[in-house]
């Protein structure tokens, strides 16, 4: 008799951790990388076992809501977002078609003469001069993308005078220069010490990088690596006969 008196007590308490955990989360209330209250704290809250707590923790990372890391507990999870492979697109709309607040922060900035090692990369004559910069993309207040690029400014001479502090440099060639040809490049690689510094993650974790070279009239515009965090991005492409 006392084990059938408990049970529907039991399931009413894990839909309602389960209901209210997920409405925080979704409300905006508790932001991406926001830390879930300790399980034993939610046992007294809801004063109820602890297997309860723990079943609807794992329902909950189960639909991609929350991440449990061994010994740190569990936080909000950052919305996975796509990338479609065979476009070019704004990062800031990319960011908000998640639904999360985008921002941008120009790191380095710099103008400077074609490097040997700049040939793989940006196919221009010796002598060109190149913008190069860095930035950082963020969305709910977390990093989400690091954007490194070159512009030679043969072929695009407006981008001297533009302030990128102001506006992202992939939202302002988008705008401002029509391109002839692009390439792709993806790869999987570990985060270096500056990628690390820059996305805030473990040196070494795996992250995703895409690179691309646009050109118009068969002229080098721009190259850029963009690298996600490699647990937060994924790649898709829609194909036809």
């Amino acid at each position: 008799m006392i084990a059938m008196l408990e049970e529907p007590e039991t399931q009413s308490l894990h839909q309602r951790i389960l209901t209210e955990i997920s409405d925080k989360i979704t409300s905006g209330e508790w932001q991406p990388g926001f830390r879930i209250p300790y399980e034993h704290e939610l046992t007294i809250q809801y004063s109820c076992s602890r297997m309860t707590v723990s079943k609807a923790l794992s329902q909950l990372a189960a639909q991609g809501l929350i991440e449990r890391r061994k010994r740190s507990g569990s936080f909000v999870a950052r919305q996975k977002s796509q990338a479609a492979v065979l476009e070019i697109h704004d990062i800031g709309t990319e960011v908000e078609a998640l639904g999360l607040t985008y921002n941008y922060r120009l790191l380095t900035h710099k103008k400077r003469k074609v490097k040997v090692a700049d040939k793989s990369l940006l196919d221009v004559p010796s002598g060109t001069t190149l913008i190069e910069l860095s930035a950082l993309h963020s969305a709910g207040g977390l990093p989400f993308c690091l954007e490194e690029r070159l512009i030679s400014i043969a072929a695009v001479p407006e981008a001297e005078s533009v302030d990128f502090a102001a506006i992202a440099p992939s939202a302002w060639l988008i705008g401002h220069v029509p391109w002839s040809k692009a390439t792709h490049t993806i790869g999987a690689t570990g985060a270096s010490e500056a990628v690390a510094a820059a996305l805030h993650i473990a040196i070494g974790a795996p992250c995703l990088t895409i690179e691309r070279r646009t050109w118009t009239s068969d002229q080098p515009v721009t190259h850029v690596r963009l690298t996600y965090p490699g647990n937060a991005h994924s790649l898709v492409a829609h194909f036809s006969p």
